[in-house]
């Protein structure tokens, strides 16, 4: 499956940040809010310690012995360090990759696979840290979920360009690689960036997409906690187009009303099969205003 061979990827800002699709939209709003409170909040002391350090020990990833506690694996995401971890993680991983993701896969996949490596990244750190890098802290962070979301993006659209530092295009394929082998090697340094968690993100999310491409294809049934969340999957075929549509809610449906009075009898299929090559082909980034209002009627016509 190929995907605009040498085109340069811009992050589409199709009707602003109203339309961005629901999952991007809610963890970019709950991380700035976080990252905000915190930054307002943090200066604060509690006897000595300071509250920044306190939310830090409560919901940053500590230590297995040291203060861990579970709900630290998904808490610890909406943690970020200071402003150019946030935006890194935010604007620079998911607002340009996430989006075109959870536009292909539904919201409700994408936020599965948003927190599974997420935590799979957590469960790396833990477990590995301790061996391969001094464990001197709470981690903090959306970065292991981020490099799942940059292999999604790889795998769907590896030819696809990037600009590096704005300046250098380089295949999305390539880059993401360099920044698994620069992770590899930095392994066991003396830097306080969490290798580990940013490699086990990266690992889950391609061996959830493995997966999920051979679910597809050997035509097997998912186990249960997985099928809900794989029924919207990039590797199915046109065919299943009854699949394919049921997460694409894109607009709200007040932005569409206009569009059902003028489209009132029901879209040809062969139209939306038409739309779905077209995705698998160019991506969705590549449709028309008109053609992603098809697939947001058809989705809710299903719902």
């Amino acid at each position: 499956m190929s995907y605009n061979q040498g085109s340069y990827y811009r992050p589409s800002s199709f009707g602003g940040f109203r339309f961005f699709p629901p999952v991007v939209k809610i963890l970019l709003i709950i991380n700035t809010a976080v990252f905000i409170i915190t930054g307002v909040f943090g200066y604060f002391h509690i006897g000595q310690v300071s509250l920044r350090g306190i939310i830090n020990m409560i919901f940053g990833l500590m230590p297995l012995g040291q203060g861990f506690y579970p709900w630290q694996l998904i808490t610890y995401q909406f943690l970020h360090a200071d402003i150019i971890h946030i935006l890194f993680n935010m604007v620079f991983g998911l607002w340009m990759f996430g989006k075109e993701v959870e536009q292909v896969w539904g919201s409700k996949k994408f936020l599965f696979y948003y927190l599974f490596c997420g935590v799979m990244a957590g469960i790396a750190q833990l477990l590995l840290a301790p061996i391969f890098e001094p464990a001197l802290g709470p981690t903090i962070g959306a970065s292991g979920a981020i490099y799942g979301v940059l292999i999604a993006f790889a795998v769907m659209y590896p030819d696809q360009y990037v600009y590096v530092y704005f300046l250098i295009p380089v295949k999305v394929k390539y880059f993401v690689m360099a920044l698994i082998v620069i992770g590899v090697m930095s392994i066991g340094g003396e830097s306080n960036i969490a290798n580990l968690a940013h490699l086990g993100g990266a690992l889950a999310g391609y061996l959830y997409i493995l997966y999920d491409r051979y679910r597809v294809t050997s035509g097997r049934r998912s186990p249960r906690i997985f099928r809900r969340h794989s029924a919207n999957s990039q590797w199915e075929s046109t065919d299943n187009t009854d699949n394919s549509l049921v997460d694409a809610k894109v607009y709200d449906i007040s932005e569409s009303k206009s569009f059902e009075q003028k489209n009132e009898q029901a879209i040809p299929q062969k139209r939306i099969d038409e739309i779905l090559d077209k995705i698998s082909r160019s991506g969705y980034q590549s449709l028309s205003d008109e053609e992603k209002k098809i697939l947001f009627e058809a989705s809710k016509r299903m719902n």
